[in-house]
């Protein structure tokens, strides 16, 4: 039996059979989450391995989970907060404030003096209203104008709700903070959660060069440079594409290191750090009036509104993974559909899968599910959400 709310020790790798058998699933209705913390330190590691120039603030609202933000805090992580209660937990942690970039455009006014009352300095802007809030409310802020420059194809574009127009509005908003003798310190981007164009990166960098020239012809000292997100949490091979185009255009465009440059990934770090082991509690098999198999359907004990929301909120697609043995034989696969456990229609994981014959009782892993999971999962329909069992590879 695995401890719950403590970190468990594996020495190879986390066996996912011996998980289910260990914590007696079969007689469970919920789902679980099995967490290794040890993706964090190697993901960090990659981090810092690729672009070791940028420095990187995790994105809280990607997942808040209390052992990840604590692990990230030890190994050296900032934090990109769009809260008060995000900043609370963080700080709560003993981060220094100095750490958190308050990275929402739209602050509330009480969030925004409680980040005042903690020391929280730095705050993104991307409107004139949002600066008269500050000059208001924090004026002695440091100043960072997000504008906009989306890629042609994001898992979740974010140009529609935040940035302003960088070539007429963000040095529009530098004159009014200059006229209120506020601080703009720097300027930031976001190309989309879950990019897929990287060349947007490199566009992105060659408009905040020029932002940068033109607040330093204000007199301001432009000294920090946010990249934002995007950056994939399982496709590694990606994240060096995205890793090498990125340093080359800090390169050509920002030399000088006397610029911090920052960026907030959110996915990247805890993703793969997450799998969910979901049973099968009841099956269907939808056949034509002849009597022919159309597609056999499950439904199981998770679902869009829990932690499958990731399918509705970051328009992600659900790997899928059984436990059958296909090596001493070979085992027909079949149309299969995925449901969830509440009565909404909407509730459908996936579709078109090639699955072999399951049962009611059996189980399907799916990893890659730590990023926008958790913190959005809610218990609609009376559906008890997942527990968590945490791991960490021993060290020998």
């Amino acid at each position: 039996m695995f401890k719950e709310n403590e970190i468990n020790f594996y020495e190879n790798k986390i066996d996912l059979k011996q998980v289910i058998a260990g914590q007696n699933l079969q007689s469970a209705d919920e789902a679980l989450f099995v967490c290794d913390l040890t993706r964090l330190k190697e993901k960090y590691d990659m981090w810092t391995k690729y672009m070791p120039r940028v420095k990187p603030y995790y994105a809280v609202k990607c997942n808040d989970d209390g052992h990840i933000v604590k692990t990230l805090a030890e190994l050296g992580t900032n934090f990109d907060c769009a809260s008060k209660g995000e900043i609370k937990q963080v700080l709560d942690l003993g981060v220094h404030p100095d750490r958190i970039i308050f990275a929402q455009p739209c602050k509330p006014i009480s969030h925004l003096e409680y980040a005042k009352e903690m020391g929280v300095m730095t705050s993104t802007v991307d409107t004139e209203f949002e600066i008269h809030k500050l000059h208001k409310h924090f004026p002695e802020s440091n100043l960072v104008i997000r504008f906009r420059c989306e890629a042609k194809e994001a898992q979740c574009p974010l140009g529609d709700k935040f940035g302003c127009d960088a070539e007429n509005e963000a040095t529009s908003l530098m004159l009014l903070a200059k006229s209120l003798n506020l601080k703009v310190i720097g300027t930031s981007f976001h190309v989309g959660s879950g990019c897929n164009d990287l060349p947007a990166y490199d566009r992105a960098i060659t408009i905040a060069k020029n932002l940068f020239k033109f607040g330093a012809l204000l007199g301001y000292e432009m000294n920090l440079l946010d990249i934002g997100g995007g950056f994939p949490g399982s496709d590694n091979q990606k994240f060096e594409k995205i890793a090498e185009i990125v340093n080359k255009s800090l390169m050509r465009h920002f030399p000088d290191d006397k610029v911090n440059i920052i960026a907030e990934p959110g996915r990247f770090f805890v993703a793969s750090a997450y799998t969910l082991i979901c049973k099968i509690h009841a099956k269907r098999e939808a056949r034509l009036p002849n009597g022919k198999l159309l597609t056999k359907m499950y439904y199981l004990n998770d679902g869009v509104y829990g932690s499958f929301n990731c399918i509705l909120y970051d328009h992600q697609h659900a790997e899928v993974q059984h436990f059958v043995d296909e090596e001493n034989a070979e085992v027909p696969k079949f149309n299969s559909l995925i449901w969830g456990p509440t009565c909404d229609a909407l509730d459908k994981i996936a579709e078109d899968l090639q699955l072999p014959d399951l049962k009611c009782g059996d189980f399907l892993a799916f990893p890659n599910m730590g990023a926008y999971t958790i913190p959005i999962a809610s218990p609609f329909n009376g559906f008890m959400l997942p527990k968590i069992l945490y791991f960490h590879k021993a060290k020998i």
